[in-house]
């Protein structure tokens, strides 16, 4: 199934609402990363919240999530654009976990305890970063806290990531309602119980159902329009040519280290992706940093 991602708005109940499927873009950077069953789950939380996030944003925006826990997988983080376009990773790839994991697993794993950083770049001479104290674990939950206390709006978020038995990764996807300026929290209290009573969105989504008639279920009776949907892919922006850049920022001693040495090889913590150079084109770099210090 394609990944994309919806966003509808329900004007007199004053709800923006977002439903998406990520199974492919989780799957993807599990690929990449060789994770193991609990640290898939945990990247299919980050890239599915980021992916949401990232619905918000205006064109040529991006955001970062990081999540800094307490847990054996010690970070996440998660990034997205107002593309569609998600990368993200964590920290320890290889951590074993008992069989089956669910959501609980998850939350243990990342840890109730450390720092919840979102970084948004939104066109300007500097970053805006909001930092949360990680409140339980669950990354939906404590997403939840930080559009709540940070971006001060009341939302909604449920991220679904189930796994086969076996540990491969079955389906992923979330959810995100959030008042609209100057509305009440009535409606969004309604929507809350209704999605009480639903079965979880992966569940949904094993049964078949997409992020249209997710929506439709949440809404009910509620009159809402679809305003768009988006492809959601895991595309890092990562390159040779940017390879090289960071490279160029090295000391020429550390440069000649590496002359020495062979070679150079740059891995990209984001999508794995390895960038070799030879010895010519280090020297051709060292050239251009002992000319540029000269």
């Amino acid at each position: 199934m394609t990944d994309y991602i919806v966003r509808a708005i329900a004007k007199e109940a004053g709800i923006l609402a977002l439903a998406c499927i990520s199974t492919e873009t989780v799957a993807d950077g599990a690929r990449r990363h060789r994770t193991t069953p609990i640290a898939t789950a945990a990247l299919g939380y980050g890239l599915t919240g980021a992916a949401l996030l990232g619905a918000l944003l205006k064109v040529q925006q991006r955001v970062a999530v990081k999540f800094d826990g307490s847990g054996p997988l010690v970070k996440l983080v998660a990034e997205s654009d107002s593309y569609g376009h998600v990368r993200g990773y964590v920290a320890e790839t290889a951590l074993p976990w008992p069989l089956p994991i669910e959501a609980a697993d998850v939350a243990e794993a990342l840890g109730d305890a450390g720092l919840l950083r979102v970084v948004k770049d939104v066109g300007l001479p500097e970053l805006a970063e909001s930092v949360v104290p990680i409140q339980t674990g669950n990354l939906d939950s404590d997403l939840v806290y930080y559009l709540t206390m940070s971006e001060q709006v009341p939302s909604l978020v449920e991220i679904g990531v189930k796994l086969e038995p076996a540990g491969g990764l079955l389906v992923a996807g979330g959810l995100l309602l959030q008042l609209m300026p100057g509305q009440g929290l009535i409606e969004l209290a309604k929507l809350a119980d209704r999605m009480d009573d639903l079965p979880p969105v992966e569940e949904m989504l094993v049964e078949g159902q997409t992020p249209e008639q997710i929506l439709a279920e949440i809404f009910g009776e509620i009159s809402y329009e679809i305003l768009e949907q988006r492809a959601l892919v895991f595309r890092c922006g990562c390159s040779a040519e940017k390879s090289q850049q960071a490279l160029r920022l090295l000391r020429p001693a550390e440069l000649a280290e590496l002359i020495k040495e062979g070679e150079a090889v740059i891995e990209c913590h984001f999508c794995h992706e390895h960038y070799a150079y030879g010895i010519d084109v280090l020297e051709e770099i060292l050239q251009q940093v002992e000319a540029r210090r000269a």
